[in-house]
């Protein structure tokens, strides 16, 4: 128990100034940009006393470093500050929007999940053969087609042509199939590739050989053993791939119309709403650091002999 409180001191530690770093990013997107957002919100027909006002009432008229002090103190309570559009709450605004994401990240990574655990392990035992050529071939095509292509491809085959399940919508358990297997298709193909050669290197080790003598079935040996070291590096690869997925879920979202952070962020920047902008793209980056702290845990889990630096 103290070994596992020393490991959360020191992710913790680790952490800080990674969120320090987000923080600040995000914080200086808003003066980053080139022109005035303020005035590329209002238009060119604002005037000037308009932009004044506008500028006054979101503190940009501020020193940059006093509105630096008060962005971290209001993020640190939860206050995203208000939207240029319709002087919502920023937090407000993303918390109805990130479950909606969430789902669709979770239904997409167990999607890559359960094809590419039989797919990269079918590979592996049949290595050289057909089904690890056909597997091979199939990951090859998941990592180059990109979502914005097999989304449309998608519902030209299951929504238009054959009429099985619904071309957008939000829900109903059929509206997340689509979503969910357009943005998890790139990571099946890369956990697949990853899941053969774990399993191929565990099936050359000594213990494999040790369990074949003594005359353990196959699937023992498969299943109980050699997966279970295999998964390793698999695991690692889950947290990491979590923040793609939620960064490629703006446009799976924007093509099915899922009402998620992705939509919200597209929305948000045709609007030039950049306050919520920002919000969005610092909920999804602390959502990937959380993530990613949470995998060293269980990548600990899986095999105590790691030790997480």
């Amino acid at each position: 128990m103290k070994e596992i409180m020393g490991i959360l001191l020191r992710r913790l530690v680790l952490v800080i100034p990674v969120v320090w770093a987000v923080v600040t990013l995000v914080f200086l997107l808003l003066h980053l940009v080139p022109g005035d957002p303020v005035l590329a919100f209002l238009g060119e027909t604002a005037t000037p006393e308009q932009v004044a006002e506008m500028r006054h009432r979101f503190g940009l008229d501020r020193p940059l470093l006093e509105q630096y002090v008060t962005y971290w103190m209001h993020v640190v309570r939860g206050d995203l500050g208000v939207t240029f559009v319709d002087r919502r709450p920023v937090a407000e605004k993303i918390l109805s929007r990130y479950p909606a994401t969430l789902q669709l990240a979770v239904a997409a990574l167990l999607v890559a999940v359960t094809i590419a655990i039989p797919l990269g392990v079918t590979a592996a035992r049949h290595q050289g053969g057909v089904r690890d050529a056909a597997a091979s071939l199939l990951a090859l095509l998941g990592i180059a087609l990109p979502n914005f292509a097999l989304g449309p491809l998608l519902i030209l085959l299951f929504s238009v042509k054959l009429g099985w399940l619904p071309p957008s919508g939000f829900g109903e358990p059929a509206h997340l199939v689509l979503p969910a297997v357009t943005l998890g298709t790139a990571l099946a193909a890369i956990l697949t590739r990853l899941v053969r050669t774990s399993v191929l290197e565990e099936l050359r080790q000594d213990y494999v050989k040790t369990a074949r003598a003594k005359g353990l079935d196959e699937r023992i040996v498969l299943y109980r053993h050699v997966l279970r070291n295999g998964l390793i590096p698999v695991v690692t690869i889950v947290g990491l791939q979590f923040g793609v997925l939620l960064g490629g879920a703006i446009i799976t979202e924007r093509i099915f119309n899922w009402p998620g952070i992705g939509t919200l962020t597209i929305e948000a920047i045709a609007a030039r709403d950049y306050p919520l902008v920002q919000g969005c793209l610092l909920v999804i980056a602390l959502t990937y650091i959380v993530v990613n702290t949470a995998t060293d845990f269980l990548y600990r889990v899986l095999d105590p002999r790691i030790k997480v630096e």
